[in-house]
């Protein structure tokens, strides 16, 4: 992988701008999430294989440092075409943006429904993120994997509250 002329230190910033950005992402989430966890959340009936909920932190927390990497890696991939780089940035960005807006529509707003519809939307640009990130490095698109297998897994967990409640 060609990191290009950055510097050891312009490598680690960009490394922590991009922790920072997710970090941002899911702060933005835990307001909407943390606040209605054991009130609404907890009266809504859910599925047998529903998990706990101290497992929600320690996955997210792991799943957004991934996505950190994995645009990490495509950011300091000098060798490659400026503008794919931008692009699979850019779908990165908006994937994340939605990722903050589906704790919104879940937990901040109660609206289960809705929040299932934005996940199709959510899993196509994660799709299309991986998609991308792979024409321009294979590594940072497998850190993405476990990502759209979370939310595959979040969309039926949605959806069957839905369906429930």
């Amino acid at each position: 992988m060609v990191a290009g002329n950055r510097s050891v230190a312009a490598q680690a910033a960009g490394l922590v701008g991009f922790l920072l950005v997710t970090a941002a992402a899911a702060a933005l989430g835990s307001m909407a999430t943390i606040p209605n966890v054991d009130s609404w959340y907890a009266g809504l009936r859910k599925p047998p294989w529903t998990p706990p909920n101290w497992l929600f932190g320690p996955a997210w927390t792991l799943l957004y440092t991934l996505m950190a990497v994995a645009a990490w890696l495509v950011w300091r991939r000098r060798d490659v075409d400026p503008q794919a780089r931008r692009n699979a940035l850019g779908c990165w960005a908006f994937q994340l943006a939605l990722n903050a807006a589906w704790s919104w529509l879940f937990f901040g707003f109660q609206k289960p429904g809705l929040a299932f519809v934005e996940l199709v939307s959510l899993w196509l640009m994660i799709l299309a993120t991986l998609v991308s990130f792979a024409g321009i490095d294979r590594k940072a698109a497998a850190l993405l994997v476990p990502y759209l297998m979370w939310v595959t897994y979040a969309w039926a967990l949605n959806g069957a509250i839905y369906r429930l409640n």
